[in-house]
């Protein structure tokens, strides 16, 4: 009897090891993803991300939602977004709370200082936005008029160094219905994004100054030392160069942020 048990429990394992054998090959085969990527960003950036009722992401989409579904596909990931202000991205990724921070987000000395930064994918500069009846023209015009920029953006650094005064929002749609509303003269934001902002509000245009406001990369931020990471991001963001896929995304998405973006 002991040994007809011991004959049936080797059988009965070898069965078990074949059958999860099997399982784990139909599981490799079938393309499963392993593992995630999760990305901050700050989903007030229309055409880069906003919020809509389904997005490319979850409730996410833009370009950067997008490029970073794009990323977690070429490397069999999911792609998790998790929302928060823009200034606390680059605190979340010390701490571990994400793994990389997708958000338009320019590339500086001071920034390159606590992060790492994956190759540039897309090219920007900061303007102007005022009422089409300003007679601010160029940067200096903007001298002892009422400045409003978004919290932790480029234009925040930018107005800063002209020494001029300015009020922050944490919104760019904030920022926006300030100007239409008369209580503001001008608003400093990145070109893409104003781009939006005007062609969804009348009676606004945009004012460039090309001297004072030189281009700018947007690049993907992780911690630094997550070379693995990097390495990933930048093969997926050369790839996607090179196909034309950021291009297709650009033009894609350029009238694709809808009123119903998160405000």
């Amino acid at each position: 009897m002991k040994k007809f048990t011991r004959i049936l429990s080797t059988v009965t394992a070898a069965a078990l090891m074949a059958v999860t054998f099997t399982a784990c090959s139909n599981s490799s085969s079938s393309g499963d993803k392993k593992g995630s990527i999760k990305f901050g960003t700050n989903a007030e950036f229309p055409p880069f991300e906003y919020v809509v009722s389904k997005g490319v992401i979850g409730e996410f989409d833009g370009i950067d939602m997008a490029i970073a579904k794009q990323i977690g596909d070429d490397n069999n990931k999911e792609a998790k977004i998790e929302n928060m202000e823009f200034d606390s991205l680059l605190v979340a990724l010390d701490n571990g709370k994400i793994d990389a921070a997708i958000a338009g987000m320019t590339v500086t000395d001071e920034r390159k200082e606590k992060v790492d930064f994956s190759e540039p994918y897309y090219n920007a500069k900061q303007v102007m936005i005022v009422k089409e009846d300003s007679d601010i023209a160029k940067a200096k015009d903007m001298k002892d008029k009422k400045i409003v920029v978004i919290q932790g953006y480029t234009g925040e650094t930018c107005v800063k160094k002209l020494g001029y005064s300015y009020q922050s929002f944490k919104k760019g749609t904030e920022a926006i219905l300030e100007l239409v509303n008369g209580k503001c003269d001008v608003v400093v934001i990145d070109s893409a994004t104003a781009d939006k902002y005007v062609k969804d509000n009348k009676g606004l245009k945009i004012v460039e100054d090309n001297d004072q406001f030189d281009n700018e990369e947007y690049a993907i931020a992780v911690k630094k030392g997550n070379k693995d990471l990097l390495d990933q991001i930048n093969k997926s963001i050369k790839k996607m160069k090179e196909n034309g896929k950021i291009n297709e995304l650009a033009a894609k998405y350029a009238d694709a942020a809808s009123d119903d973006s998160s405000k």
